[in-house]
């Protein structure tokens, strides 16, 4: 599986498990950190903390496993580092305040009409 095609396959976990706001950025040509960064946010404390989860899971099963997670206790912000693939999965207040959207705009947000359902 190829860094594109797992950031979709973790969109479609988040979208499939009522994921709020999912996007994929393209970070590759502005940034050496990762390939795609995928943003998510979570309805509540619960709601973020299973998303990351089954992102965890589900992958797993893909046999890619999570290289490093951080907030994994905190009920706001988690990340999960695919090392290609960046995955930020936010409580709503915590995505205004810390507007990855805007500090990565540079990138280009992909369209992902084909992946997700709503």
């Amino acid at each position: 599986m190829n860094s594109l095609q797992e950031a979709k396959e973790i969109a479609k976990i988040l979208d499939a498990r009522k994921g709020l706001d999912v996007k994929i950025i393209k970070i590759s040509d502005i940034s050496t950190l990762a390939d795609y960064m995928v943003i998510a946010t979570g309805s509540s404390s619960t709601h973020v903390k299973s998303l990351a989860d089954y992102v965890e899971y589900e992958m797993d099963k893909q046999g890619v496993s999570v290289s490093h997670i951080e907030g994994h206790r905190s009920d706001t912000w988690i990340l999960l580092d695919y090392v290609d693939v960046i995955v930020h999965v936010f409580s709503e207040e915590s995505r205004q305040y810390y507007d990855l959207d805007r500090l990565w705009e540079d990138g280009e947000e992909l369209d992902l009409s084909d992946v997700l359902t709503d």
